[in-house]
């Protein structure tokens, strides 16, 4: 058996448990810690400590090369895209997870340090961005783009052609109608339709 690559996860609250999850089922990666608040050190998420601060990314660095944000985002991606550039700075590896349950098209991209989630579509064409979340069941159409750091939110649905501007969160249930455009910070709220 191939000796796994170690990972770093950014984040110890709900989100990072799905991570840890998909992290798990994908099977390419052992989880190495966790970095959180100072006060959280030494508690564990799942069975996983955490083990350190985003203070103390560069120290982390130099023993484990791959590391995963799993802040979660509800609203603008600030604290996400904020890492993001703070794990850039220290030349690590961000490795896009990907769930054994998800589709994602030969003919479609996704970027680096993106997680796409049990059940998640990502059709032909598709373009993702770099650190964003495709949440449990969400659909990403053929020829749709979704750029940095958005939240597609569970059981969304991004039609074809749409793009989804930078730093974006589609609420769970959102649909946003075909062709469209969704400019970057925008906020779609849960179970609502999204016509430009």
């Amino acid at each position: 058996m191939a000796t796994k690559s170690k990972i770093i996860l950014l984040g110890g609250g709900g989100h990072c448990k799905s991570c840890i999850d998909v992290i798990e089922q994908q099977g390419k990666y052992e989880i190495a810690g966790i970095l959180d608040l100072p006060e959280k050190i030494g508690l564990k998420i799942l069975k996983y400590q955490i083990t350190g601060t985003d203070e103390q990314i560069a120290l982390f660095a130099k023993k484990v090369k791959n590391f995963l944000i799993t802040v979660g985002q509800i609203g603008t991606g600030e604290l996400r895209k904020r890492l993001f550039e703070k794990l850039k700075k220290q030349e690590v590896k961000l490795p896009s997870i990907i769930s054994p349950y998800a589709y994602v098209s030969p003919y479609a991209k996704v970027g680096e340090g993106t997680i796409i989630m049990h059940d998640v579509i990502v059709n032909a064409g598709a373009v993702i961005g770099n650190n964003c979340i495709l949440n449990s069941r969400s659909l990403v159409e053929y020829d749709a783009v979704v750029q940095d750091h958005c939240h597609i939110s569970t059981g969304s649905i991004v039609n074809a052609g749409v793009t989804i501007g930078n730093n974006s969160f589609l609420g769970s249930g959102s649909t946003t109608k075909q062709f469209s455009t969704v400019p970057p910070y925008t906020f779609v709220k849960a179970s609502s339709i999204y016509k430009e």
